[in-house]
C-alpha cells in the first residue's frame, strides 16, 4: 500500500510539473523555490512511510513478543519433561535399591539359616543336651537345601517354647561357647541386615516382614538372653572366629 501510495504520488506530482509549469522552467527556478516545492511535495511522503515503519515496528513488536512466548512456553514444558525425567530416574533408583535389598535379604535368609543348622546341631543329637526328636537334622537340612532357610529357627523356637523355664531357655542358647559364638553370630548378622533394610526400605514393609519371620523372632529370643551372657560369651566380637583371606 504504502509504495502504491508513493507510486501514484510521484506520478500526480510529475503530472502537474509538466502541465503547470513545465520541466524548462521548473529547471530555470531558483533554487529556494526549488527547494520549497520539493519540501511541500515530500513532506505526505515521508509522512506516510513514519505512520507505514510506526505499524511495521508495532508488527514485528508483536512478532517478537509472540516468539519470546512461544520460546517460553517451549522452556516450560523442557522444564516439565526435566521434571518427570527425574521423577523416573528416581524411581528406577528406589526399585533398584529394593531389588538389590530383596536379593540381598534373600542371601542372608539363607546364611541365618545355616547359621541356626549349627546353633541345632550343637544342642540336639546323642551326645547334646536334647534328643533329636523324630525328625534328624539331616533331614532338616535337606529340607532347608530345598527353599527352607527357616526350618531350624522355627525348631529352635518350638523347643524355646517348649522349655518355659528362663534359665532353660537361656542354656539353649549360652550353655557352651560353641553355641554362644553360633548365638553371637546369628544375632550379628541379622542386625546388619536389620540396619541396612531400614536405610532401603522407605515404607518398612519388609523390614516388618523379615522382624516377623522365624529368624526375626528366634533373634528376639536370643537377644533377650545376650544380655545375661558371661561376659567372654557377650557378643559377637568376644566369640567370632575370623579367616585372614
Amino acid at each position: 500500500m504504502g509504495l502504491s501510495l508513493t507510486s501514484i504520488w510521484l506520478i500526480t506530482g510529475f503530472i502537474y510539473v509538466s502541465s503547470s509549469v513545465g520541466w524548462a522552467g521548473f529547471v530555470n527556478l531558483p533554487v529556494e523555490e526549488v527547494g520549497s516545492f520539493l519540501e511541500g511535495a515530500f513532506a505526505p511522503l515521508a509522512f506516510l512511510w513514519l505512520v507505514i515503519g510506526y505499524f511495521l515496528q508495532q508488527q514485528e513488536l508483536i512478532q517478537n513478543t509472540q516468539a519470546m512466548r512461544a520460546q517460553a512456553n517451549e522452556i516450560a514444558r523442557t522444564a516439565e519433561q526435566a521434571i518427570i525425567q527425574s521423577e523416573k530416574l528416581a524411581a528406577s533408583e528406589t526399585y533398584a535399591r529394593q531389588e538389590a535389598t530383596l536379593r540381598l535379604a534373600e542371601t542372608v535368609r539363607h546364611q541365618l539359616g545355616g547359621i541356626s543348622g549349627m546353633l541345632y546341631i550343637s544342642s540336639h543329637g546323642p551326645l547334646a543336651d536334647y534328643p533329636s526328636g523324630e525328625i534328624n537334622s539331616e533331614q532338616m537340612f535337606s529340607e532347608q537345601s530345598k527353599g527352607d532357610p527357616e526350618i531350624f529357627s522355627r525348631k529352635l523356637l518350638e523347643i524355646s517354647f517348649a522349655l518355659g523355664e528362663t534359665t532353660k531357655q537361656f542354656e539353649l542358647f549360652y550353655k557352651t561357647e560353641i553355641r554362644a559364638r553360633h548365638t553371637n553370630q546369628f544375632i550379628f548378622v541379622f542386625e546388619r541386615l536389620m540396619n541396612h533394610v531400614r536405610h532401603s526400605d522407605t515404607d518398612n514393609m519388609l523390614f516388618d516382614s523379615l522382624s516377623g519371620n522365624a529368624h526375626g523372632l528366634l533373634y528376639a529370643r536370643m537377644k533377650g538372653h545376650q544380655a545375661n551372657a558371661p561376659e567372654q560369651w557377650s557378643d559377637h566380637s568376644k566369640t567370632a572366629r575370623t579367616v585372614n583371606v
